[in-house]
Parts: C-alpha cells; structure tokens; sequence
C-alpha cells in the first residue's frame, strides 16, 4: 500500500558528459547520448506482491504512469546554453519515482502477515539530468 511519494531520483546510463565554457560569452552545448541500457525497478527486501501490483497501487494512488523497466537509447541528443567561465554537464538515464510504503499479506482466516515499510524507485520517464559547475 503506497503511503508516501517522493521526489524523482535519476539512474544514470553510460558516462557523464561536460562542457566547459571558458568564454565570455554564452556558449551552446550539445550532448549525445553514447550509451544504451535498461533501468528497472529497485525494491526493498519484503515486498509481498508482485511489482507489477506495486506499480498498479502506486499508479492509482498519484495518477501517474510507471512501468516496471525503460530503454535510454544511444543517440539521444540534447543542447543547452552554457554560461561563461561556466561548465555544462549533463547524464542520460531514466527518472524513477521513489514510493514508500507498507508491504503484507492478508489470509483467508483475514489475518495479516508482520507488515513491512517497503521502498521503491520505479520507472517514469528517460531524459537527461543537467547541472552547472
């Protein structure tokens, strides 16, 4: 049962990409994705259901779309303004929802097995996370 939402948390896929901008001038950086691979789903040990249950309660409880795996690709580009005497970098990956919540079973004589706090980073959307330096 999903209890909290958290923020958005980026796996990277392949190496971190920078570009220095040693001018005095804004500068236009592009980076390319050189790297593909799959990001899935990471749990807590004690999940009582399947994942795919995991993701259709947290889907339901915040409205949003989640899947148990993506593909960041190779060759996905990207281009941003970097600042003078400033530098761009910026990681391809996907971004995962982190969830918490509790994790237990329910008998057919309806007792409950011990629950457990169960936290999860699921699969939302790939794309890159860019930060300055």
């Amino acid at each position: 049962m999903p209890k909290t939402r958290g923020g958005t948390y980026h796996k990277g896929v392949g190496p971190t990409h920078s570009n220095d901008n040693g001018t005095s001038r804004v500068t236009r950086s592009t980076f390319i994705s050189d790297a593909t691979d799959e990001v899935g789903v990471s749990v807590t040990a004690g999940l009582a259901s399947s994942v795919s249950v995991m993701i259709a309660e947290i889907e339901g409880k915040y409205e949003v779309n989640l899947t148990a795996k993506l593909t960041a690709r190779l060759g996905n580009s990207i281009a941003v303004d970097t600042p003078p005497k400033r530098t761009t970098n910026g990681k391809y990956g996907a971004y995962r929802l982190k969830n918490t919540g509790t994790s237990y079973k329910i008998y057919s004589n309806c007792k409950t097995s011990t629950k457990k706090t169960i936290t999860s980073y699921t699969p939302l959307k790939v794309g890159w996370y860019l930060w300055e330096s």
